[in-house]
């Protein structure tokens, strides 16, 4: 080839069919993309819901042992460890997109263990305690009570959970937990809540108002 010729573009290695991806929007790892494959109720988190989400929890991150208990991409748990969680737990049952999570964190050689199994089930035989919970269920299910019953005696002392369900939906969450922010998007709702036991300060102003997405 001539010196000045110039080299023709590499050819970027095709997608697989129906697939997407979303980024990690924050912290050590920011930019870096995962695959989000085409399944059934595999619906990530948009970039613009995470970037309020994490700067809700900004000062609760460091040092947090962190749940992504309907993991699917992964991207709540590994943007949560990107910013400075301890350890994240993420668990999907389907066996493409939990090898897919393996995969990612093996080339992050993230802080992070992959479980390839129901949510309810392994949260059932479980005993460790988390400090901060990422709860987004395929909406189709209706996993929501359930899955807030399980988690009952995993959250550690002021333990934080994040809870998304579709816009015209607010899940029935325990009487103890306080709300302490929400949002909304033409979709989903949002919202993070506090299990009881936490003697820290709010990680927002109590006058901010609450926080809408279009």
């Amino acid at each position: 080839m001539p010196r000045n010729a110039r080299r023709p573009p590499a050819v970027p290695a095709a997608a697989p069919r129906g697939a997407g991806q979303v980024r990690i929007i924050g912290g050590r790892w920011r930019g870096t993309k995962l695959a989000v494959p085409d399944r059934p109720g595999l619906r990530p988190s948009s970039d613009r819901v995470r970037e309020t989400l994490f700067n809700w929890l900004m000062p609760a991150l460091p040092g947090a042992r962190v749940l992504d208990l309907f993991a699917g991409t992964g991207v709540l748990g590994l943007e949560a460890l990107s910013r400075g969680a301890a350890h994240a737990s993420l668990v999907e049952r389907d066996p493409g997109l939990a090898a897919a999570l393996r995969g990612a964190v093996d080339r992050l050689s993230a802080p992070a263990e992959v479980h390839a199994a129901d949510a309810l089930a392994w949260l059932a035989r479980r005993h460790e305690a988390f400090d901060l919970v990422f709860l987004d269920p395929p909406f189709a299910d209706g996993l929501w009570s359930r899955a807030l019953d399980a988690l009952a005696s995993r959250l550690a002392p002021g333990a934080w959970v994040y809870l998304e369900s579709p816009a015209d939906m607010q899940p029935a969450v325990p009487p103890a937990w306080t709300l302490h922010r929400e949002g909304r998007t033409r979709e989903v709702r949002y919202a993070l809540y506090r299990a009881p036991g936490h003697h820290a300060a709010v990680t927002l102003r109590p006058d901010d108002p609450p926080a809408t997405t279009e």
